[in-house]
């Protein structure tokens, strides 16, 4: 049985649900950004109370196409100050959204569940020495410092397999590992080093994979993260990522019945009531077949 921290994840289980807690002002979503301590404490009581099992803190916007990198020091900052609010009053599992190994060290010493790692453990050298020593669970993204060519699928889950080979070699468990494929992070050009560069055009490449998301995840749960994102933005003409909501939803929605295990979203009571309607009745749909 897989687990993400102390949560059980895939195969039989229930959608998993993972709340976002941002704290980058630089972020694309601006009405996502948290700063403050006591508004960090009530956005995870009402994330909890609206049925989230876990939630994620990032401190750095990886968004491809921003200008977002900011020092490790200011990084660790955010991170570990929502870190302690949120442990102040909640004992939910939380996941640290970094690809950073220091930024990661100061939240596992924390007692941080989960490394949610958007490359993959690639990106910093340091990282699978620090996943060694604190054993976390961890969400491996598809991720390559080298332009991707060719079937975007194939291509996918190579760099994925690339990952988990990665976290074996750390003697990370593969019943603690979650893997995720990248939805938003594969450009043609950006402005900043989280991304992986393609070839292909942007929007097919999301649309291929989120429409074949059990070639890619095999025997890994998969986490899937499309809130608000520029995709959904793309194909409904609106900029304003605060109103994707809609659109958001209805991906996500897709996304569970497509296989997806984990749906890491800003809007945790609205995805979860969407997704219980939606696998409720594809199951009754499938057995009147």
């Amino acid at each position: 049985m897989n687990r993400l921290g102390p949560v059980s994840v895939g195969g039989f289980n229930p959608v998993r649900i993972m709340g976002i807690i941002n704290t980058s002002p630089e972020s694309f979503f601006k009405e996502s950004v948290i700063t403050d301590s006591k508004k960090i404490i009530q956005t995870i009581k009402e994330m909890e109370g609206e049925g989230a099992n876990f939630v994620d803190v990032g401190g750095m916007s990886t968004a491809p196409y921003l200008n977002t990198l900011i020092s490790e020091k200011i990084e660790t900052a955010r991170i570990t100050r929502a870190v302690k609010a949120i442990q102040k009053v909640s004992n939910i599992p939380i996941s640290v959204d970094t690809c950073r190994a220091q930024v990661a060290k100061s939240a596992l010493e924390l007692g941080v569940d989960i490394v949610n790692d958007i490359s993959g453990l690639k990106y910093d050298k340091d990282m699978r020495k620090i996943v060694e020593k604190f054993e976390p669970s961890l969400i491996l993204c598809a991720y390559s410092k080298n332009v991707v060519r060719g079937n975007q699928l194939k291509q996918t889950r190579n760099l994925i397999h690339e990952s988990l080979t990665i976290a074996k070699s750390a003697n990370i468990s593969s019943d603690k590992i979650v893997v995720d494929p990248a939805i938003g992070f594969f450009r043609k050009s950006g402005k900043n080093n989280f991304f992986t560069k393609i070839n292909s055009d942007w929007l097919k490449r999301d649309l291929l994979i989120l429409n074949n998301l059990k070639l890619i995840k095999q025997k890994n749960p998969m986490l899937i993260s499309v809130s608000r994102k520029s995709f959904i933005g793309s194909l409904l003409k609106i900029k304003n990522p605060n109103e994707r909501l809609y659109g958001s939803i209805a991906a996500e929605v897709i996304a569970v019945l497509n296989g997806a295990d984990i749906i890491r979203t800003h809007n945790v009571r609205a995805t979860r009531e969407a997704i219980q309607i939606a696998q409720k009745l594809s199951s009754h749909f499938r057995k009147g077949l």
